[in-house]
């Protein structure tokens, strides 16, 4: 229990041999890897660029706000950004601030602790993207305007990141300040000319 309130204070996930990984990377990679070192993002400076290619905002990661329900559709939202970014050259998802700037904290989401937040987030991309993408998404919590905010750093991808939605497979990529889905010859074109 001592371990999970520090954890909550600090916004670090205990690393697989006790030491603590501020990264959150050990949470992602299930801690089989070194403890790596990720720069913290300056989230003050991503939100006042507003949202672009390599940035998106999020208000919540799983909760619709109109309903104050858990809502698949809100989760998917944010793993299409991830999967938009793994596939074209990486970017930033900060969960918590609405697509106008404003920041509105991670308490939305329901999350008693940031670690169970983490760790939904693994699971997630776990289940529709694929734990191969793990090493490339690098979440980071951090204070910003008296409330948490939820960065997720994600690199370029080593292959194709498909989302499973439902029974589909889908394909997006992230250009100009929008996730898009790509159908058919696009993806295979696409795929081709950026995975080789």
């Amino acid at each position: 229990m001592v371990g999970t309130a520090v954890s909550r204070i600090s916004g670090a996930a205990p690393g697989s041999d006790g030491r603590c990984d501020p990264s959150g990377l050990g949470l992602l990679t299930g801690g089989s890897s070194p403890v790596t070192t990720v720069a913290p993002v300056a989230i003050a400076d991503l939100i006042a660029g507003g949202e672009t290619g390599a940035v998106e905002f999020k208000s919540t990661l799983r909760m619709n706000l109109h309903t104050g329900q858990v809502d698949d559709k809100i989760q998917i939202s944010s793993l299409k950004t991830i999967a938009g970014f793994l596939n074209a050259k990486g970017g930033t998802l900060l969960i918590g601030v609405s697509d106008n700037g404003e920041v509105l904290g991670l308490h939305a989401d329901g999350f008693q602790i940031e670690d169970k937040l983490g760790l939904h987030l693994v699971n997630l991309v776990k289940d529709r993207i694929g734990e191969i993408f793990l090493p490339y998404i690098h979440p980071h919590f951090q204070d910003e305007n008296g409330a948490r905010v939820l960065a997720i750093r994600c690199e370029k991808g080593p292959k194709a990141a498909f989302l499973k939605d439902g029974n589909l497979q889908r394909f997006f990529v992230r250009g100009g300040n929008a996730t898009t889905e790509l159908s058919g010859a696009s993806v295979t074109d696409y795929a081709k000319q950026r995975f080789g």
